[in-house]
């Protein structure tokens, strides 16, 4: 009994983990795809050169 209970604790864990690397993946996608569109979309800056487009 104890060794199914161990099981699917551990199966339930794993599931877990899984959706939640699922979703950091997507997170990571998106962000990658903000962080491009940065670049295609920043604004030209002073002297004719383009700047910036994030503030620190």
């Amino acid at each position: 009994m104890a060794a199914l209970i161990l099981i699917l604790l551990l199966a339930l864990i794993l599931g877990g983990a899984g959706f939640a690397v699922h979703i950091l993946w997507w997170i990571a996608v998106i962000v990658a795809v903000l962080w491009l569109l940065g670049f295609v979309f920043r604004s030209a800056g002073t002297g004719g050169t383009r700047g910036r487009w994030y503030r620190w």
